[in-house]
């Protein structure tokens, strides 16, 4: 029976798809429910008893380090480590942590997933089946993107194909894995790169499954996201507010006469509020914004010291200092820092856009 205490988490990549948003920040770094994506990776583990994390970065970062600091906010410990030699796949970045993992079992968690429910059962699972590996599966419309488990007749595991064209089934293998002792690194000597260069997770399952391993699996049965593109985000964002329990909303501000509040809302310290505010929860709402004559839709996350005036803003995600102040009526839109929507004295549209913007007016 093995006892998990260490996990490896992903921080490094990209994220070209979610461009121009990771041009000017760590992907992990981009707010859900106002949080950092990876805070809620690294609260998963800590609640399924994980107590030292090692998360890898991109050469020469330093914000990754700065958010997210030694883990004491957690009460566990963490540590970081650079990828080396460039980008070659993810069970490259379990083989370059061996230093950290030694011989103990361990968790390897892409940090971009989001679940909704605890990894406890599985971990139970895992100790209890006497597993060597234990992969969380989860059923998608289009498996072609994923890692996808192969069944025979009686529905044993026996193979793992990595992004097949047709795959034989719509369950994909979801970016939570369990490892026993020691199994992980010697399999990565097994393997080879893939046709596009990387060492693939998938690979290693694959031996696993043909050297004679127990290969666990589990379903999860709500809601699991990779947030590899916009809507992805938008979607995991609202998940997470309708999960949040009352009490982690807090209006922490007085209010105007004429704002209107229904439904679970939080707002920050220092932020204020002018005339004919209306927010309809879930909302989250940062520290030091202010808001005027403007309407908060459900599904709405705002970052710290943003000004909001005359908008109608839904379902969507603002990221720190924003200053939207025209009449727009915005939805399901990913807003990045400092940001500036304004209304032109000519109502003229005049765009200052960079590289892979996406504008729909």
């Amino acid at each position: 029976m093995w006892t998990i205490r260490k996990a490896i988490l992903t921080g490094g990549g990209r994220a070209t798809r979610l461009r121009p948003i990771t041009s000017t920040i760590n992907k992990h770094l981009i707010p859900l429910a106002n949080k950092p994506m990876i805070f809620h990776a690294i609260e998963k583990a800590v609640e399924a008893g994980v107590r030292e994390i090692f998360i890898n970065t991109n050469p020469g970062e330093t914000e990754l380090q700065k958010a997210i600091g030694d883990g004491g906010h957690w009460g566990v410990k963490i540590q970081f480590f650079e990828q080396e030699g460039g980008p070659q796949g993810i069970a490259h970045v379990v083989k370059q942590a061996e230093r950290f993992i030694g011989g103990d079992p361990f968790l390897f968690y892409l940090s971009d997933n989001i679940v909704m429910g605890s990894l406890r059962p599985m971990f139970d699972a895992f100790a209890q089946g006497g597993h060597d590996c234990m992969l969380a599966l989860s059923r998608v419309a289009d498996a072609r993107a994923f890692g996808v488990p192969v069944f025979d007749d009686v529905g044993k595991l026996v193979d793992v194909l990595e992004k097949p064209a047709n795959p034989p089934n719509s369950f994909a293998v979801t970016g939570i894995y369990l490892y026993g002792p020691g199994i992980f690194f010697d399999a990565f000597n097994h393997i080879e790169k893939s046709g596009r260069g990387e060492y693939e997770i998938s690979s290693i399952h694959s031996y696993f499954l043909k050297t004679g391993k127990s290969v666990g699996h589990q379903e999860i049965t709500g809601l699991w996201k990779d947030t590899g593109q916009s809507d992805d985000l938008l979607l995991a964002n609202r998940a997470l507010l309708e999960a949040l329990p009352a009490e982690s909303f807090r209006f922490q501000v007085d209010r105007d006469a004429t704002t209107e509040v229904t439904g679970n809302v939080h707002v920050g310290v220092g932020t204020t509020f002018g005339p004919n505010v209306h927010i309809h929860g879930p909302v989250m709402i940062g520290e030091n914004c202010t808001l005027e004559n403007c309407t908060i839709h459900p599904f709405t996350t705002i970052g710290t010291g943003c000004v909001i005036k005359g908008a109608d803003i839904g379902d969507s995600i603002l990221f720190n200092h924003c200053r939207i102040e025209c009449d727009a009526h915005i939805r399901q839109s990913l807003i990045g820092e400092k940001v500036k929507i304004l209304k032109h004295p000519e109502n003229l549209h005049r765009l200052i856009l960079g590289d892979y913007t996406t504008l729909e007016i």
